[in-house]
């Protein structure tokens, strides 16, 4: 039982789509270029990185980090270029700075702003005085408990 778990949890498991004609000879170098494909959306599939995907956009960025990692690059200038090659959209995790800030910000202050509209009207709501009612009359309670008795 325990060896068909273990057979169906790496049947389950994420397969990557790099193909052996990719992989650099360094394992080092390979290593980066797996990392830095990892943070790199694929431009056709929704929310994929490019390691794992199948399309063919994918496989030519995944030539191309590692293009860039082979001449040198540091990790950080073979994002920048593919960054301003693709756009920010290209990077599962995009950075928190300049246009984005404001998309990275807007889900808390929205949050912060319905908490505050909600509190103020569960205190006005609490503070409000109940007018328009009257208490009930002689004879209004009166019939108000035989009715309760029957």
């Amino acid at each position: 039982m325990k060896r068909l778990i273990f057979l169906l949890w790496l049947i389950a498991t994420p397969l990557y789509a790099v193909e052996p004609d990719e992989v650099l000879p360094d394992p080092g170098l390979e290593a980066r270029a797996r990392s830095l494909s990892q943070e790199l959306r694929c431009l056709v599939c929704r929310n994929e990185s490019i390691d794992e995907s199948n399309a063919e956009v994918a496989r030519d960025l995944r030539l191309l980090v590692r293009e860039r990692i082979m001449e040198g690059d540091a990790d950080d200038e073979v994002l920048a270029f593919v960054v301003h090659r693709y756009g920010e959209y290209v990077l599962l995790n995009p950075r928190a700075d300049g246009a984005n800030l404001v998309l990275w910000a807007a889900g808390p202050v929205m949050l912060l702003i319905a908490l505050a509209l909600g509190l103020g009207y569960v205190r006005r709501r609490s503070q409000a005085s109940v007018t328009g009612f009257r208490a009930l009359s002689d004879e209004e309670k009166r019939r108000l408990e035989e009715i309760l008795k029957e």
